[in-house]
């Protein structure tokens, strides 16, 4: 679902119309993301307080706008994405035989870390604007899409973004994904290619 939506946000977010179907979307993606956790060996109650708490503000500010409520959606939208990072993490530490539940969930990780890190991303723009710059439109808000791209860039240690922080927070925010992009690679990938060399040594050879 969510690498559906990286094809279908450059289509959504420059219209008020797609915008709608963007915060939609997303929040179809949250139910999509709570039912991954409660399979999980974390508790889920708190991921659903955070599933409806982005849910009921949202609907608040379609209603009636106010500056502090897209600061508080990305934060809580940040903080459940973490969350249900976190889970998947456990469900896949918690197996000593890789099978391809495991390697898709290593995919989904990612994915939601990348997602994590974005929204929070989100949160530092719209308590600090001008947190990003970029060569196009520098000193202009960063839309959405800029800034997931930014998030892949920075987790995949690519790099290749023309998305800049420029303030102390945003910086901090892009270091501390660089570190859990390295750290997810070396500690969860890792082991899962270990686990996974380990059945194939394990599984006898056919006469």
């Amino acid at each position: 679902m969510q690498l559906l939506g990286i094809l279908l946000y450059p289509w959504m977010e420059s219209s008020p119309g797609g915008r709608a179907v963007l915060a939609a979307f997303g929040v179809f993606v949250l139910g999509v993301a709570l039912r991954v956790v409660r399979r999980s060996p974390w508790l889920t109650w708190l991921a659903l307080i955070l599933a409806i708490g982005v849910v009921a503000l949202s609907g608040v500010h379609a209603i009636t706008p106010h500056p502090a409520l897209p600061v508080a959606i990305s934060v809580l939208q940040s903080l459940f994405y973490f969350y249900a990072t976190g889970s998947l993490i456990a469900y896949m530490l918690r197996d000593w035989v890789a099978t391809t539940d495991e390697l898709f969930a290593a995919g989904a990780t990612f994915t939601l870390l990348a997602w994590a890190f974005a929204h929070a991303f989100a949160a530092c723009e719209a308590l600090q604007p001008g947190s990003f710059s970029a060569l196009i439109n520098p000193g202009g808000p960063r839309t959405w899409m800029e800034l997931l791209y930014l998030s892949v860039a920075v987790l995949s240690s690519v790099g290749l973004s023309d998305i800049l922080p420029v303030t102390g927070m945003a910086r901090a925010l892009v270091i501390l994904e660089s570190f859990a992009g390295v750290m997810y690679i070396a500690l969860v990938v890792s082991r899962l290619i270990g686990l996974t060399m380990l059945g194939r040594d394990r599984t006898p050879p056919t006469q």
